[in-house]
């Protein structure tokens, strides 16, 4: 059997040691500033990032490059290792797109390997979550046909769940109207949205308050999710701890057993939804 890596984008906001730890690595994205130099999107400081977003500083993202791909994957191929990549939404970005173009120009100067772009569908830590479990899987012992089919047999069951704190990101990115950010602003109004089947942002309903969206995320855990209380079931924030630690002591309190893990939206997602941005990921019946 021959050997084969798992490759992800920087996009699955997944942590430098938890890819180590995994044995994935991904490719990066570039976030820029309003007047500063563009940083890979590993260079940027998470709670810097959202500090210059709370006053409102524009932010910026730019997909990884055909060419960039090309010299990402090329390495583990020179290494005889085949190569699966599951890349971020088509739905949101390119970067999957210019990720599948560089892999079939590489099938042609590599015919004895075996490279396969998957367009997940999915972002941030929903999308890291289904590198995450695929990453088991080779760790198990699958085969690469084997992670290959898990992966689009289950990315239409990853769910993604997720609020905002401040319509203002939403409104500059054009998801919701500038009445509907200043209504909602002022009622206090927050939309609870998910990533659908397209692997698109799609607003689904509203909550009133901070807290009742909040708990509208642990809800749709309970309704769509598939037996939870075993379940690997990822958290992320726009630099709002206190209210993603809320979240999962909410899920914990009802299921136990599950295995929860918390870290930051990167600003792939946070340039366009804001500090306090939060999010829940878990394996449904349905997105």
């Amino acid at each position: 059997m021959n050997k084969y890596v798992i490759l992800t984008d920087s996009s699955s906001d997944l942590s430098a040691s938890l890819m180590q730890e995994l044995g994935v690595e991904a490719i990066s994205l570039e976030v820029n500033m309003d007047g500063e130099e563009p940083k890979y999107n590993h260079e940027v400081v998470p709670s810097e990032f959202y500090a210059k977003l709370r006053t409102k500083v524009g932010a910026k993202t730019s997909a990884a490059s055909m060419d960039a791909f090309t010299n990402f994957f090329e390495k583990h191929l020179k290494e005889g290792k085949d190569v699966i990549y599951l890349g971020f939404s088509s739905g949101l970005s390119v970067t999957y797109t210019n990720g599948k173009n560089a892999a079939e120009d590489l099938m042609e100067q590599y015919p004895d390997r075996k490279i396969v772009a998957i367009d997940t569908l999915c972002a941030s830590l929903g999308q890291g979550l289904l590198v995450a479990l695929a990453a088991r899987k080779k760790a198990e012992g699958a085969s690469f046909e084997e992670v290959v089919d898990f992966v689009e047999s289950n990315k239409l069951h990853l769910c993604h769940w997720f609020t905002v704190d401040d319509l203002f990101f939403l409104k500059r990115g054009g998801r919701v109207s500038a009445a509907t950010a200043v209504v909602g602003t002022m009622l206090a109004i927050k939309p609870v949205m998910h990533v659908d089947n397209d692997g698109h942002l799609i607003n689904v309903s509203k909550a009133r308050g901070r807290k009742a969206a909040i708990n509208a995320l642990a809800d749709k855990l309970s309704e769509t999710g598939i037996e939870p209380d075993g379940q690997l079931i990822y958290i992320c924030h726009g630099d709002c701890l206190e209210d993603a630690q809320y979240l999962a002591d909410t899920v914990k309190a009802k299921y136990p057993n599950c295995e929860i893990m918390i870290d930051y939206t990167g600003p792939v997602i946070g340039a366009h939804s804001g500090p306090g941005t939060l999010a829940l990921f878990y394996l449904g019946t349905e997105r």
